[in-house]
């Protein structure tokens, strides 16, 4: 879960509910709030740059700041002395994943093959019909 606040340069309402409704289209958005400074903070598991990239489409969009989000304080229970007792297990850490983009290539690979002349041309008979006017 990140945080990510944005600096958006508004000019209307227009302006205010284009943003507000590409920011919401995003992937992963959780939350969505709009302050007054126009200032735009956004919840959840989304790419910053990402979001940049799709709101300056919009509007001037600067990023102010990016960090985790922070959750609900949960109440803290005091540990049994029995799950005291056992012995810790070491901590694994998960694997780290690594972001992958596969980009379309510019030019494709496979190109049709020409067409054939022969087939194409034209049929020309020896006969032709007379002119009809319908």
């Amino acid at each position: 879960m990140k945080k990510v606040v944005l600096k958006l340069d508004l000019h209307d309402d227009k302006c205010r509910q284009k943003a507000l409704k590409t920011a919401s289209g995003l992937s992963g958005v959780d939350s969505i709030s709009l302050d007054k400074d126009q200032k735009l903070t956004v919840t959840g598991d989304i790419d910053p740059v990402v979001a940049v990239r799709k709101l300056r489409k919009v509007c001037h969009t600067d990023i102010v700041s990016v960090g985790p989000a922070k959750e609900p304080e949960k109440k803290k229970e005091e540990p049994k002395k029995e799950e005291a007792k056992k012995p810790a297990e070491p901590k694994k850490d998960p694997p780290k994943e690594t972001l992958v983009y596969h980009y379309p290539l510019a030019c494709p690979t496979h190109y049709p093959p020409p067409p054939d002349y022969c087939t194409y041309g034209k049929i020309v008979q020896e006969d032709p019909p007379a002119c009809v006017i319908c």
